[in-house]
């Protein structure tokens, strides 16, 4: 088998398997963190007490914590099924803004200095590549029929 026969094969191989691997990796990452705040064993339940403190006033921080552990695990759901992207899409979206806050309004706790985060301002950019991957899920879908 030449080098470019290899290469073409692995190509059409990641093609095939690059949106059920986008799609399980996502479901993984917002169902077992969602899981782990349902649970209350998330590290990052002090940011987002934090961030509730700062722009939420409207109910308890426990139930508010539930819903939001509650809607991530419904996002990593969602993304397992075909045919609920348009659904999940959105709510990534949401989700992705309100997890970029800490940056904005938690700087003492995202950042060292300019350009340096710390280790939660890291966990926080690394949101990043789930957008990538969503944004490749995206990219395959087909135009909503008339």
């Amino acid at each position: 088998m030449s080098l470019r026969t290899l290469d073409i094969h692995l190509i059409h191989f990641f093609r095939r398997i690059s949106v059920p691997a986008a799609r399980i990796a996502l479901f993984v990452v917002f169902f077992w963190f969602g899981l782990l705040k349902a649970l209350g064993l998330s590290p990052a339940g002090a940011l987002v007490h934090s961030l509730f403190d700062q722009t939420i006033n409207w109910m308890s921080f426990d139930t508010f914590y539930l819903l939001f552990a509650l809607f991530e695990m419904l996002i990593g759901i969602l993304f397992l099924i075909p045919g609920a992207e348009r659904i999940v899409l959105p709510l990534l979206l949401f989700h992705m803004v309100t997890t970029f806050l800490p940056l904005i309004y938690l700087k003492e706790a995202t950042w060292q200095r300019a350009w340096v985060p710390t280790l939660e301002g890291q966990y926080i950019i690394k949101n990043l590549a789930l957008i990538a991957a969503a944004i490749g899920i995206a990219a395959h879908l087909h135009p909503v029929k008339k």
